[in-house]
């Protein structure tokens, strides 16, 4: 990039607030009180992003005299539920190609799965009368490469001999730039159902009024410190007080298990994402985009975009950032660098919106694991159950982890426990120095790899082969 296109480009973002657009919202509840003492329950959930609110509003309709408390560390939604894209897929597997590739054999009851996940979350969303701006738009991933368009091509063709094509349709390149106008489109795969559009923190905003509608007790400012035994059930310890409670579900996501053995098969990815001022009528009619799809281009290192309620148009993606030692601090959740090559890589998909600012710009840690999707599991002879590793495409498949969970916890074999995507685990991340030691290799071979037509080199074909991946 010159040095006068990076100026220009970085003009943009000389009023951005170092915030999620999400979350700045003079709207946003107030926080429930910290727990103080003891307390009893049923169930105690721990986390307050999607994760652990859809498990507690789930529990509360399966048996509405469970009593049920959830306690959060911060914030309900303040982390990766508060700092996403908006895109609520369908898919449990973070894409066909990914669940083809790891579960061909049970890929087809997967979709079935995760089409009606989203359809109860729909639901679920008209029942709890949550304002969280919902479109079922659906998304479009485009090549921006003409090996791209071959693979878009391809993909296609082993979904329709699979029948899960559904309602996808092929784009060529002038009917992807009909539906959004950007000169680096060259064709296009359009999901029309599988992918809603949301405002991420109302969502979570509204599972946390629904659940304490619903009876559930929820202490925020509460982190979970030590998780114990205690008699026939589970014990929690938080700064100050305990909760004692028969069975635990532990929806922490990206921060430290409170099952020590979970802790290896997550790593944090730092997401960074942009969001533009509101378009004007005539800004967007320079690109179209009626439909208001989600769109992702079909790179290694990818970008995700979608139109707000507003009009704005948020874009994030690209880079996908290991920080040694595999901590979450506050101090990664901003990256100056790359909001100038995130604001330069806009204007380049978006000659004709030049002159646009940036207001908001922040990152947040993606719960990554080496096979892009979930793993779940029990600990402490079943009264504990955990769901992670949902790799960024957690706004939909958290809800399908909360019912995992329970059914985990009830000790009943269901069509969801029966899969062999909940029964068998993602392979563990080794220590350092060899883990940023190889995803740094990763995303090196990734990058090579967008450059030479899509060609993988040993490096990737051998993490193929161990069913190793990076992705954000």
């Amino acid at each position: 990039m010159a040095p006068s296109a990076m100026t220009r480009w970085t003009k943009s973002l000389s009023d951005a607030q170092p915030v999620s657009y999400w979350l700045d919202d003079p709207g946003r509840p107030a926080p429930e009180p910290a727990l103080t003492g003891d307390d009893r329950c049923d169930l105690l959930v721990v986390g307050g992003g999607y994760s652990g609110l859809w498990t507690a509003l789930i529990a509360k309709e399966r048996d509405p005299r469970r009593d049920i408390v959830l306690v959060e560390g911060r914030e309900a939604g303040w982390a990766a539920s508060g700092r996403n894209g908006g895109f609520c897929a369908a898919s449990l597997t973070h894409g066909v190609a990914n669940g083809l590739s790891r579960w061909p054999g049970e890929i087809e009851k997967l979709e079935e799965l995760g089409a009606r996940n989203l359809d109860e979350i729909e639901a679920a969303v008209k029942r709890y009368a949550i304002d969280c701006d919902f479109e079922r738009t659906g998304e479009i991933d485009v090549a921006t490469a003409p090996h791209q368009v071959a693979e878009l091509r391809e993909m296609y063709e082993e979904m329709a001999a699979h029948g899960l094509a559904g309602s996808a349709r092929l784009l060529d390149a002038d009917a992807v730039r009909e539906q959004v106008d950007s000169p680096t489109f060259l064709g296009g795969l359009w999901d029309r159902d599988g992918v809603a559009m949301l405002h991420p923190a109302k969502l979570a905003w509204g599972l946390k009024r629904a659940c304490l509608e619903q009876g559930v007790r929820i202490y925020e400012h509460t982190p979970a410190l030590e998780l114990a035994s205690a008699g026939a059930g589970m014990a929690v310890r938080t700064p100050y007080g305990r909760v004692f409670a028969r069975q635990v579900a532990l929806a922490t996501n990206i921060f430290p298990s409170l099952v020590k053995r979970v802790r290896a098969y997550t790593v944090p990815v730092y997401d960074y994402a942009l969001m533009t001022e509101p378009l004007s009528d005539d800004q967007l009619a320079a690109i179209g985009w009626r439909n208001r799809q989600g769109l992702g281009d079909s790179a290694n290192q990818f970008h995700y975009f979608r139109l707000s309620a507003d009009n704005r148009i948020l874009w994030g993606g690209y880079d996908a950032i290991y920080p040694f030692g595999g901590k979450v601090r506050a101090e990664y959740d901003h990256r100056p660098e790359t909001y100038a090559k995130l604001a330069g890589h806009f204007f380049t998909c978006f000659p004709q919106l030049e002159g646009v600012r940036f207001t908001h710009a922040w990152g947040g840690a993606i719960d990554t694991c080496s096979r892009f999707s979930a793993f779940f599991g029990t600990a402490h002879k079943g009264r504990v159950a955990y769901a992670a590793g949902y790799t960024g495409l957690g706004v939909g498949a958290t809800r399908f982890g909360a019912d995992v969970m329970l059914d985990l916890l009830s000790g009943e074999r269901t069509e969801r426990t029966s899969l062999e995507m909940v029964r068998t685990k993602p392979l563990p991340f080794p220590p350092e120095p060899f883990a940023w030691t190889g995803v740094a290799l990763t995303k090196w071979s990734l990058a090579r790899s967008d450059a030479n037509g899509g060609r993988r080199n040993l490096w990737l074909k051998t993490m193929d082969k161990l069913g190793l991946g990076f992705d954000s």
